[in-house]
């Protein structure tokens, strides 16, 4: 038996399940593990969807969130952490009692998807707890990763335009995160491009990552894939910049490599192992 001294890089979801394998806990380890690093799950629901959408959610104790979230850190521990549906206010609270103990997880980079609906309307993010995840996350994470329909809820202002977006997300590192990353995939022009503000003690920075946009509907768990692979990024080390540019990068690839596959009749997944594998091979 070989007990050498190399190490993995260890990122730790916490998030809900996507029974139809293209979001949630699934499409985080995927992603995890096609950019080298060490998946850990603590399951927050459990859904039944597929690519048509969200049947069903079944949020899971809170105590049993904070139990996994102990579980795996204590004895594996974690370079970075991701954190995507919540649900409930309940579940937020013991998410926030476990991230902000930094005898559990140290200094690490937290990165989170503000889940808040899926693509067919399905309520992920119950209203009552908007609140708390403003309140009690958002100072606690690194980099924040709203859609523009998410933007609005949470800062209620219309967002129509590139300049629009870029207030957005000014108003959002407002409210504690360090960065915030808005997903432009909402804007209906021919690009999809996103603005990350960064904000320090020193002012705010602005950079813009542009794509051209992929017409597909195969675009199920683009979200999840992105925060997960900046979490990913962060956790190696690079700066927060460069990890939403590698992340942006990863994720328009895996686009493209989806948009070539039918599976389901709906929103299909994005092709997460796309530097590894194609279909029919």
């Amino acid at each position: 038996m070989f007990d050498g001294e190399l190490s993995y890089t260890r990122v730790l979801t916490i998030a809900g399940s996507d029974s139809g394998g293209g979001a949630g806990i699934q499409a985080d380890l995927k992603t995890f593990s096609a950019l080298g690093c060490f998946g850990m799950s603590a399951l927050t629901a459990i859904t039944a969807q597929n690519t048509k959408g969200v049947d069903k959610v079944y949020p899971l104790p809170s105590d049993i969130v904070e139990d996994q979230i102990k579980s795996v850190i204590s004895d594996i521990g974690v370079d970075a952490i991701k954190i995507g549906m919540l649900h409930t206010p309940a579940i937020v609270e013991s998410v926030h009692k476990m991230i902000s103990d930094k005898d559990i997880v140290g200094n690490v980079p937290i990165v989170l998807d503000t889940v808040m609906m899926d693509k067919s309307g399905e309520q992920l993010l119950l209203d009552e707890a908007v609140d708390a995840l403003k309140s009690l996350l958002f100072p606690l994470v690194t980099v924040l990763t709203p859609n523009i329909p998410e933007a609005i809820k949470l800062i209620k202002k219309k967002i129509r335009s590139p300049d629009e977006m870029e207030f957005a997300a000014k108003d959002l590192t407002t409210m504690g995160p360090k960065a915030v990353v808005l997903k432009g995939g909402h804007l209906e022009d021919d690009m999809s491009d996103d603005c990350l503000v960064m904000s320090d003690e020193s002012g705010e920075t602005v950079r813009w990552f542009q794509a051209k946009r992929v017409r597909t509907q195969n675009t199920h768990g683009t979200g999840c894939t992105y925060s997960a692979a900046i979490a990913a990024f962060l956790a190696k080390g690079y700066s927060i910049e460069d990890a939403v540019n590698q992340s942006k990068r990863y994720l328009t690839d895996a686009i493209y490599a989806g948009a070539k596959v039918k599976i389901g009749s709906g929103h299909g997944p994005v092709h997460h192992m796309h530097s590894y594998w194609q279909p029919g091979h």
